[in-house]
């Protein structure tokens, strides 16, 4: 039988196109059974799934289900499958398909396969089950206000964690299947009526697009779709948080599910997205905006830090106060390097030490990581390869870039750094200025699915700056994001600042 055929009237044939088609691993299961009785010779069907991938006590049920219904030898097979219809397996859907294709890409996601003989078609119950990591508390995105849960790797358990957050009709889920070996649901998350209608079919248009035999992880699709390639600032957005899913998709964002992963893509996204964090909705204005300044200034330092070190210490000594600069002058007196080769030096270090400490297992990891840095870091100034201030330097470079909530935009920040160090140590701070006016510029030229990457601060929309430096009260945020949001953008009625009673 070749592949786009449909399936024969003869149980034997098909049962051989499947062991053709799947081979004969184990864990395919094809149990053949007969409805016969004392009268009758029966009709012989069989049951088709892949152990591991559905729920066995559901195939139980249906077996014994099965074998319950009595001689159906003179119906024909629309009556058979419409009878098992009108009895109610104990299943949560039951649909006929026609061709081998369309079965195995059922039962690949967890389907029950039923053929019988003498009918060109056969029946699929909805069985998914097996083991999977349960919902649990986000290891990458932790908060100390707010809900403990995380998306997992199975797609219809990251749908339903967003179904429980947004209880309205409105809400939309398109399911396509990229990758012709993985075959793996992409499903697509939106509010009807407040995301821009033009950017979901952009979406769709993208993920179409993609040709490819495998898709394992939401970061191949985000590189698939992504406006900009050559770039080292992200243009989508990801999360392990469902609050901070819908979020987004309240606001007007597109969720992207891959199967598979727990971590989903934002898409439209902005430069500032990514120093806020769902914590800053879940306490007060004040202490929210006091953080996400911190962020900002954390991110600056980490890009910064290092290369106006070395610009001040190599060309600029004239802005430091006499007493620093003397100490700094006695503390590099017996360092052999440069001071950019000292910073490299350090910094890469710091990298290697970082990457291990991922890398090593769970319960040594960090303590290698730590006692790595102490100790290199001590030895290396006694040892007079380093100065200690640059070891200070490194070391507070490093923490500052493990404030920022996006990992990827972390991670921007360490690429950029070395970039700006280099041009710190051949032309100073001319050159960190330079490398920063590029750097906003080519910022400027981003987009994500067609909005301005530094929206809303190029272009200004005053509307939107309640919430990207400083967070405004929740009583303030009377409309969603100018750009991202369309149709609806009214979030809340006017006039719900509190006040005390009126005697």
């Amino acid at each position: 039988m070749r592949e786009d055929q449909s399936f024969s009237s003869d149980l034997q044939s098909n049962i051989e196109t499947i062991h053709a088609r799947l081979g004969t691993s184990p864990d395919i299961v094809i149990r053949i059974m007969n409805n016969r009785d004392d009268k009758t010779a029966g009709i012989p069907y069989a049951l088709v799934y892949i152990d591991g991938l559905v729920d066995m006590v559901t195939v139980n049920v249906m077996i014994r289900e099965l074998a319950g219904i009595p001689s159906l030898e003179t119906l024909h097979s629309e009556s058979f499958y419409g009878h098992l219809k009108d009895r109610t397996l104990p299943v949560g859907g039951l649909r006929e398909v026609d061709t081998p294709d369309e079965a195995f890409l059922c039962i690949f996601n967890g389907g029950t396969l039923l053929l019988m003989d003498g009918s060109g078609s056969a029946l699929i119950a909805d069985t998914a089950g097996g083991n999977g990591r349960a919902v649990e508390e986000p290891s990458s995105q932790t908060v100390v206000r707010g809900p403990k849960e995380g998306f997992t790797e199975h797609f219809r358990t990251n749908t339903a964690l967003l179904r429980r957050k947004i209880k309205s009709p409105d809400l939309r889920i398109e399911v396509k299947v990229i990758g012709t070996n993985t075959k793996t649901n992409v499903g697509i998350v939106y509010l009807k009526g407040v995301a821009n209608d033009q950017v979901v079919e952009e979406v769709g248009r993208r993920l179409d697009s993609i040709e490819t035999d495998s898709i394992l992880e939401s970061g191949y699709i985000e590189e698939y779709i992504q406006d900009a390639t050559f770039t080292p600032f992200p243009t989508i957005q990801n999360t392990e948080r469902p609050d901070a899913a819908a979020a987004g998709i309240l606001e007007g964002q597109i969720c992207i599910i891959v199967d598979g992963t727990p971590f989903v893509l934002l898409a439209p996204v902005t430069f500032f997205k990514f120093f806020q964090s769902s914590e800053d909705y879940y306490q007060r204005y004040d202490i929210a905006t006091f953080l996400r300044l911190i962020r900002y200034s954390s991110f600056l330092l980490s890009m910064l830090l290092p290369s106006l070190y070395i610009a001040i210490t190599t060309f600029h000594q004239e802005m430091l106060p006499t007493t620093l600069l003397i100490g700094l002058a006695a503390q590099r007196e017996g360092v052999p390097f440069p001071a950019l080769l000292e910073a490299m030096l350090m910094e890469v270090t710091f990298e290697v030490l970082r990457e291990a400490g991922v890398r090593m297992p769970r319960v040594i990891g960090p303590a290698i990581s730590i006692v790595g840095a102490l100790v290199l870091g001590q030895a290396a100034v006694q040892a007079g390869l380093v100065s200690g201030a640059m070891v200070i330097v490194v070391s507070f470079t490093a923490i500052a870039n493990f404030v920022i909530p996006a990992i990827n935009m972390a991670i921007t920040a360490r690429l950029i750094r070395f970039t700006l160090m280099i041009l710190g140590a051949t032309l100073g701070l001319f050159g960190i200025m330079s490398g920063l006016m590029v750097m906003l510029i080519h910022m400027a030229s981003l987009r994500s699915f067609g909005i301005p990457y530094l929206m809303p601060v190029a272009p200004l929309i005053k509307e939107n700056l309640k919430d990207i430096f400083v967070r405004v009260p929740w009583w303030a945020m009377i409309t969603r994001p100018q750009l991202i949001s369309a149709g609806n953008r009214i979030r809340q009625k006017k006039g719900r600042k509190p006040s005390p009673p009126k005697k």
